[in-house]
This record gives structure tokens, C-alpha cells and sequence, in this order.
């Protein structure tokens, strides 16, 4: 009994959650005024070590992928105690956020169940292209920015200013331009599966247009943001931090370009692992110097 749940842990890609992140730290850095930093520790427990894994697992629960997924390039088979340990972590989740405070839980709790409508056979947004692109980053951008500000402790006053909102609209900006790319290397088991992802709609090549324009939106907005508060400091930081990953997709999109097998699972986890690190430590650094 042990031994099948030990097998089907690996599904639920626990290191995975480290490249989601630069969202949580970049929601703290936002916050002007005041949050409690043992909130944020139970925050980070609840997304990064429960929900998450809890998606991750469901989704791999309903996907049966036999191909690499974001995390593992060879994935065990799916069994019925991947779904016994979604639920475990659900409710771990749930009960977690609802010790922080109940409107971070009943957050979480939207959260699970939107995840959930993304890969549930009966309603499987995941078929929908655009449909699944925006509830994606809708979700993992502004909302799960603004559900971690509520985590901590921020004050309805912090959620709501204008410049807090607009970066959480930035957060939305960065995933609409990364999210396909993490589809880019599974064209041809989703098209088996009939899941008409963006990446597949759009072809390898108009994958990697896609995202430099959804990222160039994000850094406008970003910059837009940063000047509206006069905090110069916070995007000397970004720039200098994201040089790495700017380098890093020039150089796969060149790849790419010219040879559309460079569109594979190690280059789009290498990309990923690189764009969390530097972001991740771009927003540390902007909550240090303060």
C-alpha cells in the first residue's frame, strides 16, 4: 500500500512548484506598508508545497501522459492513489490557508477548483485554447499574487491601489507570454489527446513570437509601474536580473528558428528553471533593499 503511494508521489512534482515562484515573491515586494512575514512562510507552505502539488497531480491524474511533463521527463504511470494523495493535499491546503486567515482559504479553495476545471474530463478547459490560455494566467498571475497579499495580511487599502493592481495585471502579462512555451515540446501528444492548446494553434515558430510579445507587455507594464511609484531602485533591479533570461530565449528562438526540434523538453525546462531563479531573486532582492 505504501509502496503505491511512493510511486505515484512523484506525479504530484513537487520541485516543479519552484518555477511558480517568482508570483509569490513578486506579490510581496509589491505590498507598501505593512505584512507579516510568519504569514508569509505559512503562505509559501500552503501554495508551493500543497495546492500546487495538489494541480499538479489532478491534472496528471486525467492527462495519463506517457510523454515528458513539466518536472518529469518520464513520468510513472497514473494510479488511483495519485488521486488519493489530490485530495490529501487539497485538504491540507485548505485547512493550512484557513489557520492564516479565512479569506486567503476560501482564495485557495477558487483556486483548487479552477485548477481542477482545467484538466476534469467532464468539463477539461485544457480543450479550449484561449479559453484555458486566460483562465492560466488569470489564475496564476493576478489572482494567485493578489490571494498571496491576502495570505500575509494586506489591508483591502494595499490590495486595491492602482499601482498594486497594475502589477498584478503585469504578473498576468509574464505567464500569458510564458505559459505556451511550456507547451511547445508537447504538440504532438496534446493533439493525441484532442486538447487544442495555444502553443499547438499557434505552431512552434508562432509559440515563440507569442511569448516575446506578451513579455515585452509585461516589462512595459512593469516599467509603467515602477515610474508611477518612483521606484527606480525595484527596475534597475528587474533589468539587471532578467539579462540571463533575455539572453537565454534570443538564444533558443534563434535555435528554434532554424531547427524546430530545439522546441524539446530540456530547453523549455532549462528556460523555465532560469526565468524562476532570476526572477525569484530579482523580486528577494527588491524586498531586501528595502
Amino acid at each position: 500500500m505504501l509502496t503505491a503511494y511512493k510511486k505515484a508521489l512523484p506525479l504530484l512534482r513537487i520541485p516543479f512548484s519552484v518555477y511558480l515562484m517568482p508570483v509569490f515573491w513578486f506579490g510581496l515586494s509589491a505590498l507598501r506598508g505593512p505584512w507579516s512575514g510568519g504569514r508569509a512562510v505559512g503562505v509559501f507552505i500552503v501554495l508551493h508545497l500543497l495546492a500546487y502539488p495538489a494541480s499538479n497531480g489532478y491534472n496528471s491524474y486525467y492527462d495519463k501522459d506517457e510523454g515528458s511533463i513539466g518536472g518529469l521527463k518520464a513520468p510513472p504511470k497514473v494510479t488511483p492513489e495519485l488521486l488519493h494523495l489530490v485530495w490529501l493535499f487539497d485538504a491540507l491546503a485548505v485547512a493550512g490557508a484557513a489557520l492564516l486567515s479565512l479569506p486567503f482559504a476560501a482564495l485557495v479553495v477558487v483556486y483548487l477548483l479552477v485548477s481542477k476545471a482545467y484538466s476534469y474530463e467532464g468539463i477539461r478547459l485544457k480543450k479550449y485554447p484561449l479559453l484555458s490560455t486566460l483562465v492560466v494566467v488569470i489564475f496564476q498571475g493576478a489572482f494567485t499574487l493578489l490571494m498571496t497579499q491576502v495570505g500575509v495580511g494586506a489591508t483591502p487599502a494595499q490590495l486595491f491601489e492602482k499601482t498594486n493592481l497594475l502589477l498584478a495585471l503585469v504578473s498576468t502579462l509574464f505567464l500569458c507570454g510564458s505559459y505556451p512555451l511550456t507547451q511547445v515540446y508537447q504538440h504532438e501528444e496534446d493533439a493525441r489527446r484532442g486538447d487544442r492548446t495555444l502553443s499547438l494553434r499557434l505552431g512552434i515558430r508562432g509559440t515563440f513570437i507569442f511569448a516575446a510579445v506578451g513579455l515585452l507587455a509585461g516589462a512595459a507594464a512593469l516599467g509603467l509601474a515602477y515610474w508611477l511609484r518612483q521606484e527606480i531602485r525595484p527596475l534597475l533591479i528587474f533589468l539587471v536580473a532578467t539579462g540571463p533570461v533575455v539572453a537565454l530565449f534570443s538564444r533558443w528562438a534563434w535555435a528554434v528558428w532554424h531547427d524546430e526540434s530545439a522546441a524539446d523538453f530540456e530547453h523549455t525546462m532549462r528556460m523555465n528553471q532560469v526565468s524562476s531563479l532570476c526572477l525569484s531573486a530579482a523580486f528577494i532582492a527588491m524586498l531586501l533593499w528595502r
